[in-house]
């Protein structure tokens, strides 16, 4: 990708694109960035509508990289959208690691470049690759910064980010970062304000192409998938049918599962999909969800009431089991790990808890009383009083 200093580099198009000619010097304009993964855009997204319904003047931007999922989430809500060149910070000592330096000095440039052509009032960062630079950029402009760590262990980009201002909101109480004040995961109405009552079931089910009428079991591993609960999950299927169950299957993009003679995978009361975009679909639909245990999943199955049984990741620093501890300490979800998640497990811990509506009724009600539905809100207030508005 071609230097910030050139015309043709991402960020100095968007920027030229995006400057703001006659703006007044009051006009207030929010830069976002973040992206990735559906972890970092839905939040972002989130924080942006509520900034757009206190201020419907507001102009937005937001910030992510050429290849994540916000190249397609973020048009689609009808935010523009900017790119930075990916800048991972390795881990270990590498090769990147000695090319480090003038990546992210191009990085900064780029970032630097459409603050610039924004007139940024404000810098929104939620987590990501693109959020290194472009708090080295905000910095070295005065730009305020306000921050959102989703996670229970805060990311590298945030812990950085959070040494340059005061306006740090998390998603979980016990996240350590600086300055850090719970607001809870922003996330969107539709999802905040769901209605899982029985006909609100029944009509989700059936935009899902399910039986309105039927138990229902919905697995999603997030955006990218999840390889262990694939797998056991298409294993289980004799055991799930003989059940009297229906299963929708979200496998992550690219993950479709395969029988053995190659063709896809399919059985009575079973349909895979790779991705869903309406997810207020899938928490009003399901009577149980197996699932990651990712920031923002977690986050909105309290806030709905969904009960779930969640398989944390096991690799990176372990910050999945760290984001459902409170809600399965409040008895809203059960964990099991993934090495432990296996069909005989299913059979013997997952089954019963599926056929018993009593105990997910109880799930559901602890999950709620934990749920935080606000969030956006108050994100967006602290944005309006970090540009002093």
């Amino acid at each position: 990708m071609a230097d910030s200093a050139n015309p043709t580099s991402p960020g100095a198009e968007t920027a030229k694109r995006l400057s703001p000619k006659g703006l007044s010097a009051d006009a207030f304009s929010v830069v976002l960035a973040g992206g990735g993964s559906a972890g970092h855009v839905s939040p972002l997204l989130a924080i942006a509508a509520a900034l757009r319904a206190a201020d419907p003047g507001v102009s937005l931007l937001a910030v992510g990289t050429a290849d994540g999922l916000e190249t397609r989430l973020v048009p689609a809500a009808g935010v523009e959208l900017a790119v930075v060149d990916r800048v991972p910070l390795p881990r270990k000592p590498t090769a990147d690691l000695f090319r480090l330096p003038a990546r992210m000095l191009r990085a900064v440039r780029q970032s630097t470049d459409i603050l610039d052509g924004a007139n940024a009032s404000v810098l929104v960062g939620v987590g990501g690759y693109v959020c290194t630079p472009m708090y080295l950029a905000a910095r070295r402009r005065g730009i305020p910064i306000v921050i959102h760590e989703a996670n229970s262990k805060a990311g590298l980009a945030n812990r950085l980010g959070s040494r340059f201002t005061k306006f740090t909101g998390t998603a979980f109480a016990q996240t350590r970062i600086r300055h850090g004040r719970l607001v809870g995961m922003p996330m969107r109405r539709q999802i905040s304000a769901l209605d899982r009552s029985s006909a609100a079931q029944k009509a989700a089910r059936a935009a899902l192409g399910l039986d309105p009428e039927l138990t229902t079991l919905i697995v999603t591993g997030g955006s990218l998938g999840a390889l262990r609960i694939n797998q056991t999950v298409a294993q289980s299927l004799p055991v799930l049918h003989a059940a009297g169950l229906q299963v929708l299957h979200i496998t992550g993009r690219g993950k479709r599962i395969l029988a053995d003679d190659g063709t896809e995978l399919s059985a009575q009361r079973y349909r895979q999909v790779e991705y869903v975009d309406a997810m207020e679909d899938v928490y009003a639909a399901a009577d149980l969800l197996l699932c990651r245990a990712g920031s923002g999943t977690v986050s909105e199955l309290a806030a709905v009431g969904l009960p779930a049984v969640v398989v944390p990741l096991p690799v990176g620093n372990g910050e999945q089991a760290l984001n459902a501890a409170p809600l399965v300490a409040a008895g809203g979800a059960v964990l099991v790990r993934d090495s432990d998640f296996t069909v005989d497990w299913l059979e013997r811990e997952l089954l019963p808890l599926l056929t018993d509506p009593q105990r997910l009724e109880r799930m559901g009600t602890a999950g709620r009383e934990l749920g935080i539905r606000d969030a956006d809100v108050r994100m967006a207030q602290m944005v309006r009083e970090a540009a002093g508005r």
